[in-house]
């Protein structure tokens, strides 16, 4: 998916005529910490809470005020992974999209990204989750999938985990199959860590809550 089919169709666009009242109301509303400011389709830059808490007089337009403002953004082309990388890089609520000529197309926001990720990752269908720790010079996708296969199941979708500054790593599968005692058996026969099975629907989620806790503390937003 590229970054044009995903643009919000609900975020509106400050303009430089409106308020920083006015800006802090649509945050509130619409839960972003950002908003773009746009005059016709220019794409003049990314205000956020904090600029606007920073304004001596909020309650005036925002083009009276000398503003700094950040100016992210992807093209329309943009692979969804590269729009993920540039919100997490700046801790982003949101990134405004442009075209290839630079007028501005609307917003794709944090949200709408992790509602994509977990219909990507295959969270939404039956089954178990199996999470491997394992260093990544002995990361064989060839042998898991072997594995998970020899005991008549298929492998739904896959992410990794890295740790910084170590070869360590995490593999978490997303299974067709909810009883996981002989793959569970298996791994551990092949003397792989397994560290985490995920058996029951309110396993998944708990799982699911963490993963989305942990990216919403390293987003910081």
């Amino acid at each position: 998916m590229i970054a044009k089919e995903m643009i919000s169709d609900v975020i509106p666009a400050l303009k430089t005529s409106d308020t920083g009242i006015t800006a802090l109301n649509w945050m509130d509303i619409f839960k972003v910490s950002h908003l773009p400011i746009v005059n016709d389709e220019e794409f003049l830059g990314l205000i956020s809470e904090n600029d606007i808490y920073d304004l001596n007089m909020p309650e005036e337009p925002l083009g009276n005020h000398q503003l700094s403002l950040l100016r992210p953004y992807v093209t329309e082309d943009q692979h969804v992974f590269e729009v993920m990388e540039v919100l997490s890089r700046l801790k982003l609520s949101l990134v405004p999209v442009l075209d290839n000529t630079k007028n501005y197309l609307g917003v794709i926001t944090l949200m709408e990204l992790l509602h994509y990720f977990a219909e990507l990752s295959g969270l939404q269908h039956k089954g178990g989750i199996v999470v491997l720790e394992m260093n990544s010079n002995d990361f064989s996708m060839a042998q898991v999938s072997q594995i998970v296969e020899g005991n008549d199941a298929k492998i739904l979708a896959s992410y990794i985990t890295t740790h910084p500054n170590s070869t360590q790593m995490e593999l978490t599968l997303k299974l067709n199959v909810t009883d996981l005692t002989s793959i569970k058996q298996t791994f551990d026969r092949y003397n792989y860590n397994l560290v985490g099975a995920y058996m029951k629907h309110d396993d998944e989620t708990d799982l699911l809550n963490d993963r989305l806790n942990f990216l919403f503390r390293f987003l910081d937003i």
